[in-house]
């Protein structure tokens, strides 16, 4: 089960930018995300890539840890994201991911948000 402590480095990592270098080091080898309703993305080279790719398309993300709640092997992040296209557009989420942990590691994520303002 993750530390307070562990989860507050997590988070500062995420808020740095280190969206991608996130997954590296905070995530199991087998881990899955699932946006809202759609089929998980399982396994952590995948997810990285993926996360990756989204980045690419940005020209700025900005992230900011609201609340978090630690409860044994769960965790809950209210985050807030303003991502800056290439094309200079801001499209603001408003998220919350529900996270298991293996461990120190996140094994399951699932974000949930309005998909109509994304």
């Amino acid at each position: 089960m993750p530390t307070r402590a562990r989860v507050d480095e997590f988070i500062a990592v995420v808020e740095s930018g280190d969206h991608a270098g996130a997954i590296e080091r905070y995530y199991t080898e087998d881990a899955s995300m699932q946006e809202n309703t759609a089929p998980p993305r399982v396994g952590r080279d995948g997810l990285v890539a993926h996360e990756r790719d989204i980045l690419k398309q940005m020209k700025e993300v900005h992230s900011k840890a609201l609340v978090s709640v630690v409860e044994g092997d769960h965790v809950m992040i209210h985050w807030n994201f303003d991502l800056v296209g290439l094309d200079g557009k801001i499209r603001h989420v408003d998220e919350i991911a529900m996270q298991e942990w293996r461990g120190d590691k996140i094994f399951r994520e699932r974000f949930f948000y309005n998909a109509a303002k994304v």
